[in-house]
């Protein structure tokens, strides 16, 4: 008899990666953060393990970098949102599909430049003596005076961040098939109403692609914070990477790391659990309105008229 092999074997290169270049270094981090510091010529030591890097970290300095982080890393992704979701629409519905391909390889036109290299050019455009400033002084105004705040790296986290909400929100409203659309308009629904009770809902797997591909990486970015933010927009990722690079205190690092991604996963649970809690009306709305199918009327061919009918008269009410 011939031999078949397990199929859980297609995914060992990806389990053995995730294992190896993932999971093996956040253990090491979360091994490291109750240890500490011995002497100042070492960098790290676990001989005795203790939560005192943790009680460090809840220090009022260190604790209003995290608020700063958490406000940015929340206002960020909603702007990106606010920003990608018209774009992406248009990009998916409005927009010629023969010109598809080319508004996609423009999103992704900043992706061709160096991170760092974007972000030191809105250094050179937001300086007090940059173009924009001078501009702004010749008609009148007050130089810039945004460079080194938390409103230049909100600025520049929202410019590098907005391409990964906008794809995932194009590739979900380009699956969202037209004669569903159009069968809602047909049904007496608007524009407005086909868009949240018909596109926004069967997009929504995209949006939350998009949510999550934008703030997890944002929450943990540092070279924004650095070129643009200065003194007042300092952001967590920073303080990991002068405890590692700088101060050379592995085990204060990792635990400001642990607690920064113990924020990430709160702040994501708790986001999905208000959506859901939102939501929740409306989907048992939609529930009661379409019923449960009916096998009696699906075999007599009158189950499809029952339904557009309903649908009718949710679209009417």
């Amino acid at each position: 008899m011939r031999r078949r092999t397990p199929g859980f074997l297609l995914a060992a290169p990806a389990w053995a990666w995730l294992l190896i270049f993932f999971i093996a270094p956040v253990a090491m981090v979360v091994w490291f953060s109750f240890g500490y510091k011995p002497s100042i010529f070492a960098t790290q030591a676990t001989d005795r393990l203790s939560f005192d890097r943790y009680a460090e970290v809840l220090d009022p300095t260190f604790f209003a970098t995290f608020q700063n982080t958490l406000w940015v890393g929340i206002a960020g992704t909603a702007l990106c949102f606010l920003i990608g979701l018209p774009v992406a629409y248009w990009m998916a519905v409005k927009a010629p599909p023969s010109k598809r391909g080319l508004l996609v390889a423009l999103v992704m036109v900043p992706f061709w430049t160096n991170f760092l290299v974007r972000t030191i050019g809105w250094q050179v455009i937001l300086s007090p003596d940059g173009w924009l400033s001078s501009a702004l002084q010749a008609i009148g105004f007050e130089p810039l005076a945004i460079l080194n705040t938390r409103g230049a790296v909100l600025l520049g986290v929202v410019y590098n961040y907005l391409p990964l909400m906008i794809l995932p929100l194009f590739v979900a409203f380009d699956r969202v098939n037209g004669p569903l659309r159009e069968a809602s308009k047909d049904l007496g629904a608007g524009k407005w109403t086909t868009f949240f009770r018909v596109t926004l809902p069967l997009a929504q797997p995209g949006i939350i692609a998009g949510v999550l591909l934008v703030y997890i990486p944002l929450m943990g970015d540092y070279i924004t914070a650095t070129v643009l933010g200065g003194a007042k927009g300092n952001m967590v990722g920073q303080l990991v990477a002068s405890q590692f690079q700088t101060a050379q205190n592995w085990a204060l690092g990792s635990a400001m790391a642990v607690v920064l991604i113990f924020v990430i996963l709160l702040t994501a649970g708790l986001g999905a659990g208000i959506v859901w809690l939102v939501t929740l009306p409306f989907r048992a709305r939609n529930r009661l309105v379409i019923g449960p199918p009916d096998p009696v009327a699906s075999t007599t061919g009158s189950g499809p008229a029952a339904a557009s009918a309903s649908i009718r008269e949710e679209v009417g009410a």
